[in-house]
């Protein structure tokens, strides 16, 4: 009670003494501190776990422990996920969106801490997802919840979601430039100039407390060596319809293997479904297990041959093109793993799927070109950090995200010509296959999310339960006329719904019908409702989104349909009704 007044008192001193948009700089500054600190605390986490589940480990018993490692992490972070947060995970982006879209930008106050402990147990324990996502989720919730607690409106909550999920980017990479355009690019579909601000703001900090705090102690970084040729552009070309191409596979079959696995009922029984699959794909595959950053490592630092050295049946071979097919087998099943991961209930994201997945392109597209050549000419670190933009900007539909980043994680700006190119190339090969980003692609389906288009996203504001008008009178298909005039009386609609004793809808009668004979006595009499009542043109549930209702009037040019849900009669939509809410919405939006 005593905080709630000393919050008001601050709210009430602060609209006396300073603007919303200063106020709004300063909660960006705050919640970019606070979403720094959270991606500190939660690498630390992951990377202390693996140290000490992996470290010292002779390769030849590694690989068994290997087996269990990731059931026995999903299974941990389901029953958390269940018991102590009431949540169910999966792609923690496309719940930010479904926020910003469909909940006014509100998250659960849980998320600003479950997503952290979930993804810390998974990815420590070897799920082969990345701490991005869930981290990113982190800041967003801080965002959403310091908006609510400041009492701030939908426009400016949006903003804060995405100064966290700005901060949280910078932080995890130290990359504050990223930070700014994932946010923008991701996570705000429509930005002024004026929030830029916030989100610089936002991103420098969080990229100034992961440098006072880890210092040069990054994800990856790396000091480019090998120059940029202008012969080397035809090969770019080539790599970006490739990664391309990778983008769709590993996008279809994520879906794919999702919608496999949670044929599983049961949430415990499908992290052991789940977490058994994954232990196998990691005991031949070693390289999956966890983020992969590590193999990134080894492909930039030109240790490439240690990839070899992890696996139980390859550890004892040196040669080059067994390492691309093992390579290859990788790129391959990592979609797989990274799928099953979430898919059974572990906590995660497929940014750095998709960085591990690009770059294991490049090296494998730069080494074949070598050994089709004859000659060993083409960079395969620059390839491998290409490659990285390549399959990163065609997944997550953000070009200049995947540009920047790495650019800013090599220091300089030596590959920006190719990094453009491959970016561009991947993604419109990846637009032309698949239209959506994994984000974003069932949200749009379901009509919970609608890019690019200002009427509908208002529409779909509209929650059709609170527009259903319930004051039309009803009739029984075995009344009278002289019943249904008695109603006419009381009446203040000229539509009358004629429904059964199990509430059916049979069919309406409009006051139309029976204008020439209700006032005929013998008819009052004689004319029964079933013979006279027809069907409506069409009819809504109160289920359906606002695009699907505003299609069937369209068809259909009536001006009020019936809403029906699993076969009963539940009241009248009018398209004037509908016009009313669009209209206060929009003004409400403006408003703010």
């Amino acid at each position: 009670m005593k905080s709630n007044n000393l919050l008001v008192r601050f709210l009430i001193w602060r609209m006396k003494h300073m603007t919303s948009k200063n106020f709004v700089l300063i909660l960006s500054g705050i919640i970019g501190i606070i979403a720094g600190i959270a991606a500190v605390i939660l690498k630390t986490t992951v990377h202390y776990i693996q140290e000490l589940l992996t470290s010292g480990f002779d390769v030849k018993y590694a690989n068994y422990l290997y087996i269990s490692y990731p059931l026995i992490g999903i299974l941990i972070t389901v029953v958390i996920a269940r018991k102590f947060f009431r949540d169910r995970l999966g792609h923690g982006i496309t719940n930010i969106l479904y926020a910003i879209s469909k909940r006014s930008s509100i998250m659960k106050r849980t998320r600003m801490y479950s997503r952290m402990i979930t993804s810390a147990i998974t990815v420590g324990f070897g799920g082969s997802v990345g701490l991005e996502a869930p981290i990113v989720v982190t800041g967003s919730a801080i965002g959403s919840n310091v908006g609510q607690l400041m009492h701030l409106n939908y426009k400016k909550r949006t903003l804060l979601i995405g100064c966290g999920a700005a901060g949280a980017i910078s932080a995890i990479f130290n990359s504050p430039v990223t930070g700014v355009i994932f946010g923008i690019e991701v996570i705000l579909s429509e930005v002024i100039i004026a929030a830029f601000i916030p989100l610089l703001i936002a991103s420098v900090c969080g990229s100034l407390v992961s440098l006072l705090l880890l210092g040069e102690s990054v994800l990856f970084s790396f000091k480019l060596t090998d120059p940029l040729v202008a012969i080397d552009i035809p090969f770019y070309i080539l790599l970006g319809a490739i990664c391309g191409l990778v983008s769709v596979y590993f996008t279809r079959l994520t879906f794919k293997i999702e919608d496999w696995i949670a044929k599983v009922k049961n949430h415990i029984n499908r992290a052991i479904v789940g977490g058994i699959a994954l232990g196998l794909i990691v005991f031949v595959f070693p390289p999956i297990y966890g983020e992969g950053y590590t193999t990134i490592k080894l492909l930039l630092a030109g240790k490439e041959s240690e990839i070899l050295h992890s696996s139980l049946f390859f550890h004892q071979i040196d040669n080059i093109i067994v390492l691309v097919i093992f390579m290859i087998g990788i790129i391959l099943i990592k979609p797989v793993a990274s799928a099953i991961t979430v898919g059974s209930g572990g906590s995660g994201g497929i940014f750095a799927p998709s960085l591990f997945i690009g770059g294991m392109t490049g090296f494998v597209f730069a080494k074949i070109s070598n050994l089709i050549l004859a000659v060993p000419f083409i960079s395969s670190s620059n390839f491998t950090l290409v490659g990285m933009c390549g399959v990163m900007s065609s997944v997550l539909r953000a070009p200049l995200t995947a540009i920047f980043l790495i650019a800013e994680i090599t220091s300089g700006y030596t590959l920006f010509v190719p990094l453009m190119l491959v970016s561009a190339i991947a993604y419109s090969t990846g637009s032309y296959f698949e239209k959506y980003s994994i984000y974003t692609k069932h949200l749009i389906e379901r009509g919970d999310l609608i890019p690019h288009d200002k009427d509908k996203q208002v529409l779909s504001l509209i929650h059709l339960k609170k527009i259903i008008e319930k004051d039309l009178l009803k009739i029984h298909p075995d009344a009278t006329l002289g019943d249904l005039v008695d109603l006419v009386r009381v009446s203040k609609r000229n539509i009358f719904p004629v429904v059964d004793e199990e509430e059916r809808l049979m069919g309406i009668v409009t006051l139309d019908d029976i204008r020439e004979v209700m006032f005929d006595e013998e008819s009052r009499k004689s004319i029964v409702i079933r013979s006279i009542m027809h069907s409506p043109p069409d009819q809504v549930s109160s289920y359906e989104n606002m695009h699907s209702v505003m299609g069937k009037f369209e068809k259909s040019g009536a001006w009020n349909l019936p809403v029906i849900d699993n076969d009963k009669y539940v009241g009248f939509i009018s398209k004037s009704r509908i016009f009313n809410a669009y209209r206060k919405k929009l003004m409400r939006q403006n408003q703010e």
